[in-house]
């Protein structure tokens, strides 16, 4: 009995203390929510504060609690491309903004087509007359490109802009995998479906490496053609091809060496691009010295949110890796979206839908529930096309299948259809540690896949059987859709991956557009007018509690202080950082993933930022290969 007493006891004591510990948050949320504004309040007038710390997104992933709770999201901090492009837009109308400020000091990148989207919106607002200032401290060749549109790039004098252009390293883990004795077993379909490559070579294939540098050559004609045309007076051959030339005539200054190469206008520290903001937009005393009237862009976009009146034309995001099942912002669950549209469907508001993509693919099971989902809407008698963001390749393509056009930008990066799977086993890891296995069988399958002694014959011939299958019915339903000879298909598919511009010259893309003429289209192909028609973005809302810990606990508005001044040595160190733990995600999903998959890696170039969910997938990894 006094065990039973002390234990009782025990019981009471955890409960009393979990209800104290959920009454404290809970008053201390509600004090929080009580103290926090309900309405976005932004100054009179003022200077449009762009504060790009972290990277240039689609869709933003959701918040992660415990990461905000410990501060440790500032690498996957996520700005959402159609609120900057949306707050520009107004921006440029508005007397009240009086300039626009691009803080690029912690700007870690972006998709080269999401980059060529905001860098299209920024002439916008500079031919309706906005000064726009840039400053960093070390300019990249993402920040460049948005810079490169700017009325006056300012340089911190310890700084300097490192332009490398796309390409670059890439992990191969097959002499890894041969010391810790797992093999990788592969089945798949075309020749330029290199994703597996890392697993099964420990470099590149003649066929990948044709593929990835004519990719490269593809995306930095377009960087070159874009920040030429933006600033003619930049000296760009001779600063890209003789870097180190060019900053010994300046007496080994970068920054110098910027500036006499007509790449940035100003040398000067914080205080001094503050102070010149301040003479144009007016000064703000309680911002510090030289403190400017600052309209933070998150304030500013809540006050002007999207278009609400006219026909609604349904836009469906599907961003990020496509899984099968729920998913929250940012990754595509097969699951989640098709109920999303199947939802909206039956409140028979859209009069057409346009569907935009940034996936680089995944599960072909998700996939494929997210392309069906579509065909059932066009069976509706709606319209529907697709506008395709900085990634709509494998998986991604095969969700675009069913539009009536297609729309992407010249460094939208697509095509790669193909399909492979992979099947990590470890009978080289057992015999390491003296380990063996044995058993009995009642079928030929019985046991498979056989991740101990490797999988039988009978098992190789079924799985490749089935991505031959599925490569097959990809390249039908691409065939049938772009109304293409199949032999024409097979030809350009083979999962070969495609610039936006050589994507339309193949017939996988019908012309080049923003997401806005992707909606205009659309109204038209319904018969509606484009300009009595508005967008209506069909997304999973994130959870209010999560929007609330976002609100506490996330990045001061505004605050440009906060972003950590990183020279051209940091940025690349940012930079470096940032690809390794892309690098080690993607590994993660690819080892632990589905089966089969309709999957472009390739995709990824030296400059694709970190999503959130990278460095929790990184470690996955680390402690998968460990065990």
């Amino acid at each position: 009995m006094k065990l039973l007493r002390g234990l009782w006891a025990l019981l009471v004591g955890i409960k009393d203390a979990l209800v104290l510990i959920a009454m404290l948050l809970f008053f201390g949320l509600l004090f929080a929510a009580l103290s926090i504004s309900p309405s976005p309040t932004v100054p009179t007038s003022g200077a449009l504060l762009i504060d790009l710390s972290g990277s240039l997104v689609e869709q933003p992933a959701e918040a992660d609690p415990l990461s905000l709770l410990s501060g440790t999201r500032s690498l996957s901090r996520e700005t959402r491309l159609r609120d900057l492009e949306r707050s520009l837009q107004s921006a440029a109308a508005s007397s009240e903004v009086k300039a626009i400020v691009l803080d690029l000091d912690a700007f870690v990148g972006g998709e080269p087509a999401t980059l060529a989207a905001a860098s299209k919106a920024l002439d916008k607002a500079r031919a309706a007359g906005k000064p726009i200032l840039a400053y960093a401290t070390g300019y990249s060749d993402d920040s460049y490109r948005l810079a490169a549109h700017a009325t006056e790039i300012w340089l911190n004098p310890l700084g300097g802009v490192m332009l490398a252009g796309p390409g670059g390293p890439r992990l191969y883990y097959k002499g890894l995998m041969d010391k810790l004795g797992i093999t990788a077993k592969i089945y798949r379909v075309g020749a330029f479906k290199s994703a597996v490559e890392p697993y099964t070579r420990s470099d590149q294939s003649p066929e990948a490496r044709e593929a990835n540098q004519a990719l490269a050559n593809a995306l930095w004609a377009t960087w070159l053609a874009d920040v030429g045309a933006a600033r003619p007076k930049a000296k760009l051959a001779p600063y890209v091809a003789r870097p180190a030339a060019m900053v010994a005539a300046a007496g080994g200054r970068m920054s110098q060496a910027a500036l006499d190469g007509g790449l940035v206008d100003r040398l000067g520290d914080r205080n001094a691009f503050d102070a010149r903001i301040a003479a144009i937009a007016g000064e703000d005393s309680s911002r510090g010295l030289n403190g400017f009237k600052a309209i933070p862009l998150e304030r500013w976009a809540a006050a002007h949110p999207e278009r609400s009146s006219g026909s609604a034309i349904g836009v469906l995001t599907v961003a990020g890796e496509i899984v099968d099942g729920e998913a929250p912002p940012g990754t595509a669950g097969g699951t989640t979206i098709s109920d999303l549209l199947f939802e909206e469907l039956a409140r028979k508001r859209i009069k057409a839908l346009v569907v935009r993509i940034d996936s680089p693919g995944g599960s072909v099971t998700a996939a494929e529930k997210i392309r069906s989902a579509i065909v059932a809407a066009k069976q509706t008698g709606i319209p529907v096309v697709v506008s395709m963001g900085g990634l709509a390749a494998s998986g991604g393509y095969w969700i675009a299948t069913p539009a009536d056009r297609i729309f992407a930008d010249q460094a939208t990066i697509t095509g790669s259809i193909g399909v492979f799977g992979i099947l990590p086993t470890f009978e080289g890891s057992l015999a390491k540690l003296g380990l063996s296995a044995d058993g009995v069988r009642t079928t030929p399958l019985s046991g498979e896949p056989d991740i101990y002694r490797g999988p039988s014959a009978e098992f190789d011939a079924l799985m490749q059987g089935s991505i031959e299958d599925i490569y097959r019915r990809f390249t039908s339903i691409v065939a049938e859709s772009r109304k293409l000879p199949i032999e024409r298909v097979r030809a350009i598919a083979e999962g070969r991956v495609w610039a936006g511009s050589s994507a339309r010259q193949i017939g996988l893309v019908d012309e080049f557009g923003s997401v806005d003429d992707a909606v205009a289209a659309a109204a038209k192909l319904a018969k509606l007018d484009p300009a009595k028609a508005h967008p209506l973005y069909i997304e999973k809302q994130p959870a209010q509690w999560k929007k609330m810990l976002q609100t506490l606990f996330g990045p001061d508005e505004g605050n440009s202080e906060a972003a950590s001044a990183r020279g051209p040595w940091g940025a690349v160190a940012l930079r470096s950082d940032a690809s390794v733990l892309a690098a080690l995600g993607q590994a993660q999903r690819v080892l632990t993933g589905p089966a089969i998959q309709v999957r472009c890696l390739e995709c990824a170039t030296a400059g694709t930022p970190p999503r959130p969910g990278d460095i929790a997938a990184a470690q996955s990894l680390l402690a998968w290969a460990r065990r």
